[in-house]
């Protein structure tokens, strides 16, 4: 658990943040709407067999320990919110990991510290004295996040009742090395050496420490692992753990769990592993050998003088090729030769585009090194942000509010002109003043109201950044339309402190007196709001593009994109031209970012016959979706089984997800084994077994379907639900693509699972799949490597009311991703493209709730 990913003025939250806000009508989506009389655990976005806290917010999995029949999963929670804050230890145990029971707080933040991520463990031999014998004590290892400095220490706390009551060590912290970034310690028994191993992270080294202790008080380091394969974000949550290889025990491996964010294979959050050898003190990772990248035409490798062919626009770019570094920057490293694209001339706040020659697309994959800023490409942006033409009720350029009234003490005497003291870059507005309800932090509040105006256009256009927390929330800091007192329309930011334009449709309104009022009401993280330029118009204003990315241009649309992951060394990224063969295309190189990470690196554009595969894709996923993060496994589970757990979000969403009076979820518990799989051993996993207990009845069943480029309805209420257990057989016949879509219905939802036969990948296609459009990051489509065997797929697929987990061949190939459909999308449906697949059989169960 992190301060640095989720504080307000965190780098990882300003690497993640996207300049993107959510225009809301006078019913917004997020978040979603609960009725005063909805029974606790019946809310339509509510999982049904996954763990979720009555009320709250939720994150990390923490102190996994069984003891006395109890599995016990603690958790980071605010128990006085439902966003980030006033981190605790929440608490529930479970007899089979499947029914959950809530438990009062277990360990609670106080007047001196944040109680963040780590472990538990049962001193069976009273080495702390904590406890008896007889009655040998539970003993929490934590982080202590300090809330005078920010530094992070480990710290114990203990309990003599089965958990049920907690004590803070007064000896606290046990380690303490003096570090703001130095977190998560996983802590077990290590028999061989008679001694407690913790595993912990150096989380902006790219690192994680082992230490060694007799008593769980006085600590020795050991060793320490990283920098290794993915290392575009922060490393937290280490586990570390033995498994036996295809079940032999003479043949015993380590697994080395580094959870990362940003910068997951998915994009975000994610799980990430090594497999090796621990000696009790050493963690030694196998070598997987060096990597070369597919040979092909080199179709622009920037070794010149000048760009040649390829033109630009704006300033970025500078006159030609960069030889690394330009002034102000940092080391760039990873392009090849002596010459790259760097728009980092003149620094961050420059803007351009670099696009190459027209060209008709013969190769099968485009591959190309790109570095620089985590800023993606969003569909329907424009590169031009020229405001609309109308009148402007507000652009805050005079150096005071005019005749706006304000209340209390947010919006100071006066507009800002950027940031405010303690912010981070705030960028998008327009001119020299807007406003920020920053002043003093996020802990002051207020209002802004504007004079009586008459709504005489079509719309209402203004630039929003901030905080997501919308009008109607309990907390908002939001923009409001005001007719005859009643809020009309509203938006809010998307904890973004880069403003871009939001628009209302007003035509319903027209001749209306009307008043704008600018809400701060809330005091929690991004408790703040940031607007400019409000105009009446006939015209509504597109969003502005703010991404760093290479794009490639078909028919003067976007049909690829990449970005950087906030770094200045260059990776492999990899276009797929196959649909695009015979096609005229171009290539664009765009910077359109004015804020943090706001530039781009590319170099070694390559025609080439197959993909180039980045450090990330190279890397070993526990989970190839987008909300698998924090996995950790249980300590002393009976019969010596490892159980994973993970958070089922990712934090480049986590706090906008549109449920309530809870936000976010546990993943369902996972059995771990370590197989042979095409010649590598690999981490795999599957369902714990007990979760079968809620399957209904007998289940629908399907076999010897035969589809050809079409999708076809599994005919019988039973094979549809919002909670299914599906298990579903393939043959590979001719279909380009194939497999189930779930949770089908009101408006075309569809939530896609399938297998690529080209690419020989799993799939879950989500972009259709309900409400998505809360962040410009959860729609999409994830893959996970998967070979078919015997000429056949095997799907395990895990629905619920909003997710799907998704378990592929033996459990190597992985995707678990959150969904937010209308609950009346209950269809099931088999689909193949491009051709024929088969589905030999089907068997899908309804399953229980764990609530009733």
């Amino acid at each position: 658990m992190s301060s640095v990913r989720v504080s307000r003025h965190a780098r990882i939250r300003m690497m993640a943040a996207v300049a993107t806000v959510c225009a809301l009508s006078a019913a917004p989506l997020a978040p979603q709407a609960v009725a005063a009389d909805t029974p606790p655990y019946t809310e339509s976005y509510r999982p049904q067999f996954h763990f979720t806290p009555e009320k709250n917010w939720m994150n990390d999995p923490n102190g996994l320990v069984h003891y006395k029949g109890e599995y016990h999963l603690f958790y980071q929670y605010n128990p006085n919110g439902n966003s980030w804050g006033d981190m605790s230890w929440g608490h529930a145990v479970s007899k089979d990991l499947v029914h959950w029971e809530e438990l009062p707080l277990a360990l609670s933040h106080d007047d001196e510290e944040m109680v963040f991520s780590g472990s538990a463990v049962v001193d069976w031999n009273n080495t702390t004295g904590f406890g008896t014998k007889k009655n040998p004590p539970m003993v929490a290892i934590y982080t202590s996040a300090y809330k005078d400095g920010g530094k992070q220490a480990q710290s114990l706390a203990y309990s003599t009742d089965r958990g049920r009551t907690w004590t803070k060590y007064q000896g606290n912290p046990v380690i303490d090395i003096g570090s703001k970034d130095f977190r998560d310690p996983k802590v077990q028994w290590h028999a061989p050496t008679k001694s407690w191993l913790m595993t912990v992270s150096l989380s902006a080294e790219h690192k994680v420490q082992f230490y060694s202790s007799k008593n769980l008080k006085d600590w020795e380091l050991l060793s320490e692992f990283g920098p290794a394969g993915a290392t575009g974000g922060v490393w937290e949550c280490p586990d570390l753990f033995p498994l036996a290889v295809d079940g032999d025990k003479d043949n015993i491996k380590w697994v080395l769990v580094v959870n990362i964010n940003p910068g997951g294979i998915a994009g975000g959050s994610a799980a990430q592993y090594f497999i090796g050898d621990f000696d009790g003190k050493k963690f030694t990772a196998d070598d997987k050998g060096t990597y070369t990248p597919p040979t092909g035409t080199v179709v622009q490798d920037f070794e010149g003088t000048g760009f040649g062919e390829w033109t630009t626009t704006g300033t970025a770019f500078g006159q030609g090729p960069a030889a690394g570094a330009v002034d102000w920057q940092g080391a760039v490293t990873g392009f090849d030769g002596k010459g790259l694209a760097n728009s980092f001339h003149g620094g961050d706040g420059a803007t351009g585009i670099l696009t190459s020659p027209s060209f008709t697309v013969d190769s099968p994959y485009l591959n190309f090194k790109i570095g620089g800023g985590r800023h993606p490409h969003e569909a329907g942006t424009v590169l031009d942000g020229t405001p609309p033409e109308g009148t402007v009720l507000a652009d805050f350029e005079d150096g005071t509010y005019g005749d706006w009234t304000a209340t209390g003490d947010a919006f100071g005497a006066a507009p800002a002109t950027g940031a405010l003291p303690g912010q981070q870059q705030v960028s998008g507005y327009l001119g020299s003043g807007l406003v920020n309800t920053f002043l003093n932090g996020d802990s002051t509040t207020g209002t802004l109201t504007s004079p009586e105006f008459t709504i005489d256009k079509k719309h209402i256009n203004f630039l929003i950044g901030g905080g997501n927390h919308p009008a109607g929330s309990a907390n908002p800091t939001a923009i409001e339309l005001l007719v005859d007192g009643q809020v009309v329309r509203s938006a809010t930011g998307k904890d973004a402190e880069a403003l871009n334009w939001a628009s209302w449709d007003v035509g319903d309104l027209a001749g209306k007196k009307a008043r704008i009022r600018i809400v701060d009401d809330n005091t929690g993280g991004w408790g703040h709001i940031n607007v400019d330029h409000i105009v009446l118009s006939d015209t509504t204003a597109p969003r502005v593009s703010t991404e760093t990315s290479v794009n490639l241009i078909v028919d003067g649309e976007v049909v690829r994109s990449a970005t950087g992951t906030d770094s200045e060394t260059l990776d492999w990224a990899s276009f797929d031209l196959r649909p695009y063969a015979g096609k005229k295309a171009r290539i664009q190189v765009v910077d359109m970012n004015t804020g943090g990470w706001g530039h781009v690196l590319a170099d070694r554009f390559t025609a080439a016959d197959k993909p180039a595969r980045s450090v990330v894709q190279r890397a070993d996923w526990a989970d190839y979706g987008k909300d698998y993060y924090a996995a950790v496994s249980w300590e002393n589970a009976p019969g010596g089984k490892r159980y994973m757990i993970g958070w089922m979000n990712n934090w480049d969403y986590g706090l906008s997800v549109p449920t309530s009076p809870w936000r976010g979820a546990q993943s369902v518990p996972r059995e771990m084994a370590l197989r042979t799989v095409n010649g590598r051993i690999r981490l795999t996993s599957k369902p714990v077994g007990s979760l079968e207990s809620l399957r209904q009845n007998r289940p629908a069943t399907a076999s010897g379907v035969t589809v050809k480029s079409t999708s076809k309805p599994l005919i019988g209420p039973a094979a549809k639900g919002r909670a299914l257990d599906i298990e579903a057989t393939f043959s590979l016949k001719d279909a380009e693509r194939f497999g189930l879509k779930v949770r089908t219905g009101a408006g075309g939802e569809e939530t896609v699972i399938g297998y690529d036969t080209t690419t020989q990948e799993l799939y879950v296609d989500r972009t259709r799949s309900g409400a998505v459009d809360f962040n410009s990051t959860f729609p999409g489509v994830q893959t996970a490597p998967l070979k078919a065997r015997n000429g056949k797929v095997k799907l395990r697929i895990l629905v619920d009311w909003s997710s799907v987990e998704v378990f592929g061949g033996n459990g190597e190939a992985v995707i678990t991703d959150q969904i937010f459909p209308d609950p009346s999308s209950t269809g099931v449906e088999v689909f193949a493209e491009g051709g024929t697949a088969t589905l030999d059989r089907m068997q899908a169960w309804q399953l229980s709730s764990i609530w009733k």
